[in-house]
């Protein structure tokens, strides 16, 4: 089941948990100062939509221009440590345009930067463990346990029913149930597309 929607401000919150830009960082800085002032509570809301719309522009910008698709980029991290899968995947902006891809195998977690125009490895890997996650990513990841979908045919999907590319995704919790969140790259619009995965039965979980 799928629901595609604009992203509105509501959803935003999502879309900036997954993706972590230095140009929002950037505007989100300019805005400080502006929120400081108790009578410029308007002016503030409007300076940070102005804000939000702009690291949207640059990001698009930039996306257009790069060369690898992020499914790829998902498949070069999944090939780093076999039977690993891709449990989270975003697209930054800083000195040059990579993918941050989160990939787990059974009590381990690797995170790696792909290259967005080469696709090579760039910067050290981080490599932890389950224990070292926080509540909620640990939450999320044991999850991906129970699920027969992964996020690579989530993605698939998503770029189909939104008519675009992804350039995020991953799990998000909401109303209680777990969903794949994907950021897909439509025209001149950032889409969200929230999919409830399908979980393994009943009958797969009491085999011993």
């Amino acid at each position: 089941m799928t629901n595609q929607t604009e992203i509105d401000p509501m959803s935003k919150q999502h879309l900036f948990a997954l993706i972590m830009w230095s140009a929002t960082l950037a505007a989100t800085a300019a805005v400080a100062d502006v929120q400081k002032s108790a009578d410029a509570d308007s002016r503030s809301a409007s300076a940070q939509s102005q804000a939000e719309e702009a690291a949207i522009q640059r990001v698009l910008s930039e996306f257009r221009t790069i060369r690898v698709p992020l499914s790829r980029a998902m498949a070069i991290a999944e090939h780093l440590h076999d039977g690993s899968k891709a449990a989270d995947i975003s697209f930054e902006i800083d000195n040059s345009p990579v993918y941050r891809v989160r990939t787990i195998r059974n009590e381990h977690v690797w995170e790696n930067a792909i290259d967005a125009n080469t696709g090579s490895i760039t910067g050290r890997e981080v490599t932890s463990s389950l224990k070292e996650l926080d509540r909620e990513d640990l939450a999320k990841i044991l999850a991906m346990r129970w699920i027969k979908q992964e996020l690579s045919d989530a993605v698939q999907v998503a770029e189909k029913a939104a008519a675009g590319s992804a350039l995020a995704g991953g799990l998000i919790r909401q109303d209680g149930k777990l969903n794949f969140v994907i950021v897909v790259a439509s025209g001149d619009h950032l889409k969200e597309v929230l999919l409830e995965p399908p979980k393994v039965g009943k009958q797969d979980t009491s085999r011993h």
